[in-house]
């Protein structure tokens, strides 16, 4: 009669210690998160959602008159603008007023709109991008269809710059096309540009990148 008493107590508490030791597991696998629950760290593409201010452009490019800018300014759209420069070099912005942009960096001007508009926006910051480069241009003068100023875009070289004025007039003179360039000391180079030896793949280094106040004269 012990015996059976001792065994039946023995079974009782083994019974009673693994049903506490699986209450435990239970609970410590609830309290853990899973690997597939949320994070609250944001992932690159949830954090844009929440806007980051744009970087700065450019610190190499001089804007000039007729250029395009796109002007950002960061959680402020009614402020953020795409202004032209106008002839005098200035833009006009909402809050920041008249600004002389021209002669400046993309850089420069970000600096210069964000202490105007620090007197009204809490640290502001600005993104100065130009959008549409109007101010370099070369020109074409003389016997070409369409003679006249045209922009600098994607490092047109001569040739470039003739199928832009559309072509030859019927008396130009193929052989005695030059390039004006303007030297830093104020002179001028003339680079000849003879139109029948490149087409016939002669002398292909006078196809000249152009540069900024480039002429090229078709006589």
């Amino acid at each position: 009669m012990l015996i059976k008493l001792t065994r039946a107590r023995f079974w009782r508490t083994a019974l009673y210690t693994v049903s506490i030791t699986m209450c435990t597991v239970a609970a410590a696998q609830s309290s853990t998160p899973s690997s597939s629950a949320s994070s609250p760290i944001l992932s690159s593409s949830t954090a844009s959602d929440y806007g980051t201010p744009a970087k700065s452009s450019d610190d190499t490019y001089i804007i000039g008159a007729d250029d395009l800018l796109a002007i950002n300014v960061w959680k402020e759209p009614e402020v953020s603008k795409t202004v032209p420069v106008r002839s005098d070099g200035k833009i006009s912005l909402p809050l920041a007023g008249e600004v002389q942009a021209s002669g400046m960096t993309p850089r420069q001007l970000e600096l210069d709109l964000s202490r105007r508009l620090a007197s009204y926006i809490s640290q502001p910051e600005v993104t100065v991008i130009v959008q549409e480069i109007k101010s370099q241009k070369f020109n074409i003068l003389g016997q070409v269809a369409k003679p006249g100023a045209y922009p600098i875009t994607n490092n047109p070289t001569v040739l470039d710059a003739i199928a832009l004025a559309g072509g030859f007039r019927d008396f130009a003179k193929q052989k005695s096309i030059y390039v004006l360039r303007r030297n830093p000391d104020g002179s001028e180079t003339r680079l000849p540009f003879n139109y029948k030896e490149l087409i016939k793949g002669k002398n292909v280094e006078q196809n000249v990148k152009l540069q900024l106040n480039d002429t090229i004269v078709v006589p």
